[in-house]
This record gives C-alpha cells, sequence and structure tokens, in this order.
C-alpha cells in the first residue's frame, strides 16, 4: 500500500487571461501538490478551506477525479478564493490574489507518513501561525516536506517570512523552493540557501531555475538535473508538478525518514529526474494538469540529458 500522505494548504480558482480571454481552473499550489501525487498513484489527504459554492463545488469535483480526499479547515459558507493569472506570449504567469485562510479546524494527522505544507496556506494568517504550529508538534517519524512559493503579497516582511522558512526548515526533510523565491528571500545570496537550510535541518533541498533545470542538494552530495525540452504551453502548475514528482520519487511504505539520512548523488539523480519529468509534462499543457503514473512512466523510458554531480 502506498503511504498516506496529508498536504495542508489553500484552494482556489485560478481565472486565467490568455490574450484578453478568461477561462476557469482549480489551482492553489498545495491543491496541485496533493491534485499531482493523487495522480501519480499516492494515498492522498488534503485539508483545505473553499466555500458551499459554485466554484468549491469545482474544487472538490477535481480533487475527486484523482482520488484525494478532503478534510474542511473552515467554516464551508465562506467564499471561495480566487486568482487573476495573466499569461504571457513567453507562457510565465502573474497573479492577482483574493484569498482567505483560517485553518481553524486542523485536521488529525492520523497515520500520515508524510506532511507537506507549503505557499500561502504556510504564512497568510490568522491561519499561518496554526499550520506552523501544527508542523512543530509532529512526531519525528512523520516526513515533512516544505515549499515556501513565496508570493509577496501574502508574506510579512522578508526578515519574518525568513525566519519562518528556517523554523519550516528545521522541521522538514525536505524543502523545494526556486530560484525567484531563494533571491527574494535572501537577496545576494542566493547561492547560500541550500546551504542554510541543510544547516537548519532539511536533509534534502531542491532548488528549481524553470527551463535551466533544477540542483538537488544533500549534506554529502550535490546534483544538477536538466529539464526536459518541451514546448512551453504555460507554467501554471510547474513548479509545484516537480514537488509532486519529487515525493512520489521518495514515497514507500515506511521509513521514509530515514531512508533520506544518506543520499547519495545517484539518489537525487534518480529523484531529480522523475521530478523534472512530472514538471515537463505539465508545461506541455494548458492549466494545471500534472501527469499519472502512465505518463510518468512512459515518459522515464526516454533520456532526459546528463545529470551532473557537482560536489
Amino acid at each position: 500500500m502506498s503511504p498516506h500522505f496529508l498536504v495542508i494548504g489553500e484552494a482556489l480558482i485560478d481565472i486565467v487571461d490568455r490574450d484578453g480571454e478568461r477561462s476557469h481552473h482549480v489551482g492553489g499550489s498545495p491543491l496541485n501538490v496533493a491534485f499531482g501525487l493523487g495522480r501519480l498513484g499516492v494515498r492522498t489527504v488534503f485539508a483545505t478551506e473553499f466555500g458551499d459554492d459554485a466554484d468549491g463545488t469545482a474544487i472538490a469535483t477535481h480533487l475527486a477525479s484523482a482520488g484525494v480526499a478532503i478534510e474542511r479547515t473552515d467554516d464551508v459558507s465562506r467564499r471561495t478564493s480566487t486568482s487573476l493569472a495573466r499569461i504571457g506570449a513567453d507562457g510565465s504567469a502573474s497573479y492577482d490574489f483574493h484569498v482567505a485562510w483560517a485553518f481553524r479546524t486542523p485536521p488529525p494527522v492520523g497515520d500520515a507518513q508524510a506532511v507537506h505544507v507549503g505557499s500561502i496556506g504556510a504564512f497568510l494568517a490568522p491561519g499561518g501561525p496554526r499550520v506552523l504550529e501544527l508542523i512543530e508538534s509532529l512526531p519525528a517519524e512523520v516526513l515533512v516536506s516544505f515549499d515556501p512559493n513565496i508570493r509577496p503579497a501574502f508574506v510579512p516582511s522578508r526578515e519574518e517570512t525568513r525566519e519562518l522558512v528556517e523554523r519550516y526548515a528545521a522541521r522538514a526533510t525536505i524543502v523545494k523552493l526556486s530560484d525567484e523565491d531563494a533571491e527574494w528571500l535572501y537577496p545576494g545570496r542566493a547561492d547560500d540557501v541550500a546551504g542554510i537550510l541543510l544547516g537548519q535541518g532539511a536533509r534534502l533541498v531542491a532548488i528549481t531555475r524553470g527551463a535551466e533545470g533544477s540542483t538537488l542538494y544533500a549534506p554529502g552530495a550535490t546534483v544538477q538535473v536538466p529539464a526536459r525540452p518541451t514546448r512551453a504551453v504555460d507554467t501554471i502548475g510547474a513548479g509545484d508538478a516537480y514537488m509532486s514528482g519529487l515525493l512520489a520519487a521518495i514515497a514507500a511504505p515506511s521509513g521514509m525518514v530515514a531512508a533520506l539520512q544518506d543520499l547519495s548523488a545517484a539518489d537525487l539523480a534518480a529523484i531529480g529526474r522523475i521530478a523534472a519529468e512530472s514538471a515537463a509534462i505539465t508545461v506541455g499543457r494548458a492549466g494545471a494538469m500534472p501527469p499519472t503514473a502512465e505518463e510518468l512512466e512512459r515518459a522515464g523510458r526516454a533520456p532526459v540529458g546528463d545529470v551532473a554531480p557537482t560536489a
């Protein structure tokens, strides 16, 4: 049986503006990770908030299609959160959010072997501090993964956010962030971020760089993984698909935390290739639609490129 992942964070409706034409998609970084895990066959519960409205129904239906169970953490009478994403000619996205996050009723952890948290749900008050409290209270054997996915409009000052990121990293086994997140958190010191987060206690840090690929760091190894060449339709959900692919790559029925204590360059390369494939499949089609397990398996049969150990 696959492990039980608990994902915590925001769910919303992405309103996508492409050349003046708008479409609506279910979104939110943690939701995308939960959905991606479900499509990859990982048993997943998503703790989130959305309203008892048409948008909320769309969210529930979307998650159900991937077999993801839902735990509601706030009053269903509230309005479902939204995000307006404007897609540029190069496929990049800019965002305008209308999001509320309370986390009044924390979910039961139960038999979860791993908990993932990130993005707005990790920081936005009043829910963010409650999420951090839950994460810091988890038993040591529960794997924690964290993706700050910085949205400046929803986080406190840079200094306060950096302190929060380091607190999450102190409990997390896995931290994934983009190069833009790293530069925002540590201006002029982005190259030091992996070492800082590993020093806080993380065992695996992944930094994504879009079309330039990603770099994975463990205490004894560093590996650069190229991105899969693909025609980008849009980049919505690319980082989240990388995250769900990475988590699925390390998922095992038991002993996940123990297995990440001594990662070699070969281990990092194997994990990074799966994450890169997951992201590439997602950016090659519209909307945040990560791969199924079958799609990821087929893609994995083709060469990705040379994976380069750097330390």
